[in-house]
């Protein structure tokens, strides 16, 4: 009976993530793309009219490059300001491309730069854009 035990506290143990490094005092790394200095951010959608007449979808991937460590705290902190200031110029670019046209990537990275600069109140942080594509 004990034996029962024993293996279903090892299985138990196994399933979770990092259960060994917490037992061992370490505390279990998180895999973060793009380096120290980098902010991920999920992808941003905004709705548009694609050449047919159905609706399509822009997204936008991108990221934040932050090297000031005073800013990244900030930055980091204001992560939700900073996505919700994203989907709304997002959104604006989108719904004023027109039918079939496509994105114009410069414009909207200055747009996501400028949102950057206003919600942390200085420049310092570099937006990188991964990719633009309207499905």
């Amino acid at each position: 009976m004990k034996r029962r035990a024993i293996l279903g506290l090892v299985a138990l143990c196994a399933a979770l993530p990092g259960a060994g490094a917490a037992w061992a005092g370490e505390e279990p790394k998180k895999k973060k793309s793009g380096g120290a200095d980098y902010l991920p951010f999920a992808t941003l959608t905004g709705t548009t009219r694609r050449a047919n007449g159905r609706r399509g979808v822009l997204t936008v991937d991108c990221g934040l490059e932050v090297a000031d460590l005073k800013l990244r705290a900030f930055a980091d902190a204001s992560i939700p300001r900073l996505r919700a200031a994203y989907v709304q110029a997002v959104l604006t670019y989108a719904a004023g491309l027109p039918p079939g046209a496509p994105p114009n990537a410069e414009l909207i990275a200055q747009s996501l730069q400028r949102q950057t600069d206003l919600v942390l109140g200085r420049p310092g942080a570099r937006l990188l854009v991964g990719a633009i594509m309207v499905n």
